[in-house]
């Protein structure tokens, strides 16, 4: 089968457990020799099929998620699920769209897909323990508009998604498992860990891909990055730096050192915006 549109049609998936079982299954299918990246001209999927809840709202408009009640926190877990869900899309999308570049290429980002269904599935049977379901609170749609602003560029979605976005959720995980904890929920705080574990993973191949591509450009990675991070509409970096996770993800101590120098003072987030969070994401 082409991996390309294999991909394809998972993405198109609105049905939540058609997407999570195709993305595993797409994983197993690709290490077991059934998928191969072969030339494939087809158009590819400019959104992809959706549920029809959660109802999605701009990120500006999406409330703060403090840990004050049972519904906010039942809210936060919903919000962190909902960035995994997100995740399972942008990881195919990257399958689907950009067929020029190596196998590896593609093989990573199935890893990443079949990963973040696994995340998406801890964090919503987390979410059912506190009598809620996927879809009863109001999410955004931050992470895609990143995937269209990108989607001309493989460069550009490297860069911007798992360098920036995704590079977030390494930074503010701790924070938000040391709240969890504080409110008595450690087994979010559990999910929390391995879902930082294996973002780690995810961001490094952005990383990879991304000095990939740079070097087949004649480009140097650190300056093409900076550029990019400063195109109008790119959320800004900022602290804190989660710097262990960032370095174990493949950013280098003059990277770290750059982004400090041009990061604003923390401000609490507001929401769980454009930038990640443990998994494929973006934080509360």
């Amino acid at each position: 089968m082409n991996v390309h549109r294999a991909a394809r049609a998972v993405l198109a998936q609105a049905d939540i457990e058609a997407k999570l079982a195709g993305a595993a299954a797409l994983h197993a299918d690709w290490l077991a020799g059934r998928l191969r990246a072969m030339p494939d001209r087809q158009p590819p999927l400019a959104r992809p099929g959706r549920p029809d809840r959660p109802v999605l709202a701009p990120p500006e408009t999406m409330p703060a998620r403090q840990l004050s009640s049972p519904e906010n926190h039942a809210a936060l877990i919903h919000a962190l699920a909902h960035i995994e869900f997100n995740a399972i899309d942008l990881a195919l999308d990257a399958v689907q769209r950009f067929v020029d570049l190596p196998p590896g290429f593609h093989g990573d980002w199935l890893r990443v897909a079949a990963e973040e269904a696994y995340h998406f599935t801890l964090l919503r049977d987390h979410l059912r323990e506190l009598g809620r379901e996927y879809g009863d609170f109001p999410a955004h749609d931050g992470l895609w508009r990143m995937a269209e602003k990108t989607a001309h560029d493989p460069l550009a979605r490297m860069a911007l998604v798992p360098r920036l976005l995704e590079a977030r959720g390494l930074d503010v995980t701790p924070d938000i498992q040391r709240k969890l904890t504080g409110y008595g929920d450690r087994a979010g705080a559990a999910i929390l860990d391995i879902i930082l574990r294996d973002e780690i993973g995810h961001v490094a191949a952005g990383d990879r891909w991304f000095r990939h591509i740079c070097e087949q450009l004649g480009l140097d990675p650190e300056t093409t990055f900076r550029a990019l991070v400063r195109q109008p509409g790119v959320p800004r970096p900022r602290r804190p730096f989660n710097e262990v996770a960032r370095r174990a993800a493949g950013f280098t101590d003059a990277e770290l050192a750059a982004l400090d120098q041009r990061a604003p003072a923390t401000i609490a987030d507001k929401h769980i915006d454009n930038s990640p969070c443990p998994g494929g994401g973006r934080r509360a």
